[in-house]
């Protein structure tokens, strides 16, 4: 008996025999320990041992607490897909007051992020932000993005440093020439066209024009009002049902079109205007749900931008175009491209990009199986929308929207 108690008090207990193996997050944080920068094999080539060790000569000498973690943050991920839960995991794991760490981009920014703790003396949220706004960083690889997000946290400025890498984003520049909306007229340098010319682009369409606004003027009892266009109808929109936003957008082509007939012919935007009066009715009989909708919407406001000759007017909202007009352009990786798009964001979808949380996507019917995904998640061969983004996508010189809608594109992508 007492050599089968010293036995089984000898024996070490199962859960001593095979330790709990450690979590991913406590594994990165054991290395972290280490080292301050701690790169994930999938990154193995874009950010070498020879540059890892040369940012860690470049932390080591800034004197302050920083630590990178290159990480894959994908959805379905122990972090579903968001650096902020990745970079909590890791501090907690950590357990060090002062932290300054910068990590991988997630599935809705694509860009580095930055995250500071106790609170932002460094501004590095701002400063690891700024990179993905920078032209020089523009085509730079993920090794030189983390060097130079250092070299701005260490200078403390990165709120200033933001707002001078984005300030001509906020006004239709598309930051030194990537311009994606239309000028507001079809004619080089913004000259007016011939007298002769936009007489006879309204002769040709006087006719189903005016057919075409009495025959909705019946369905609407519109009579001459001018643009609720865009805020109070995307306020309407967010609300609505689709029968009601296809009484909204129905009411906003009558008006787009009464425009037209009232603009002076020598109006150097006129054509283009006509153009988009076309598309937008065109779009607006075939449309099957809310994403058509909204493309009427994008229609009508190139048409009256072209009409008030706006110069480099901003798209509506890429994420929803039914969020209105858009703020500013920011720069975004889609999940799963290495590419980042330069797209028209409203203040709301703007914000939560930069803050590192999803923002509110239109979402279409994806042929293939039948699941709503984003809308720009569809074939771009079966959306023009997707194609374009609703005009975020469109470069320099294309003649935007309405020519896609009439050449095709939008009928090609009933079938």
């Amino acid at each position: 008996m007492a050599l089968t108690f010293l036995a089984v008090a000898a024996a070490p207990p199962a859960a001593a025999q095979a330790p709990a193996a450690a979590s991913p997050g406590e594994k990165i944080a054991d290395a972290l320990r280490r080292s301050p920068v701690y790169v994930d094999a999938a990154y193995a080539d874009s950010v070498p041992p020879a540059r890892q060790q040369q940012l860690v000569r470049q932390i080591d000498k800034t004197g302050l607490p920083i630590k990178v973690a290159l990480v894959p943050i994908v959805q379905g991920d122990a972090y579903d897909g968001e650096s902020d839960v990745f970079a909590e995991v890791v501090h907690d794991r950590l357990d060090e007051r002062q932290l300054i760490l910068v990590t991988a981009g997630d599935r809705w920014t694509g860009d580095l992020n930055g995250f500071e703790w106790p609170g932002e003396e460094q501004q590095a949220a701002d400063a690891v932000r700024t990179v993905g706004s920078l032209d020089e960083m523009k085509d730079a690889g993920l090794a030189d993005q983390t060097e130079k997000a250092v070299e701005l946290i260490e200078r403390g400025d990165g709120e200033k440093a933001y707002e001078e890498a984005t300030a001509d984003l906020g006004e239709g520049s598309g930051g030194g020439g990537d311009t994606e909306a239309e000028k507001g007229d079809s004619g080089a340098g913004g000259s007016a066209w011939p007298l002769t010319a936009a007489a006879l682009a309204l002769a040709l369409a006087a006719g189903c024009l005016f057919f075409f606004v009495r025959r909705r003027r019946r369905g609407t009892g519109t009579s001459g009002s001018p643009f609720a266009f865009p805020q109070a109808v995307f306020a309407a929109a967010r609300e609505a049902d689709e029968a009601a936003l296809r009484r909204q957008t129905e009411a906003e082509v009558v008006a787009l079109g009464e425009a037209v007939q009232r603009a002076d012919t020598s109006t150097p935007g006129l054509q283009h205007a006509l153009d988009a009066y076309a598309a937008a009715g065109t779009v607006l009989d075939g449309a099957r749900g809310l994403p058509d909708l909204a493309g009427v919407l994008a229609l009508v406001a190139e048409g009256r931008d072209a009409l008030e000759g706006t110069a480099a007017p901003l798209p509506l909202c890429f994420f929803n175009p039914l969020h209105g007009r858009a703020e500013r352009r920011i720069r975004w990786r889609p999940l799963g491209r290495r590419d980042q798009l330069h797209i028209a964001a409203c203040e709301q979808c703007g914000t939560a990009v930069r803050t590192r949380r999803a923002p509110e996507v239109l979402t279409d019917t994806d042929t293939a199986d039948g699941r709503q995904v984003p809308y720009f998640e569809v074939p771009a061969d079966q959306s023009v929308w997707a194609a374009t983004g609703y005009g975020s996508l469109l470069r320099d010189g294309e003649d935007g929207l309405a020519g896609r809608v009439g050449r095709g594109e939008f009928s090609r992508g009933r079938g």
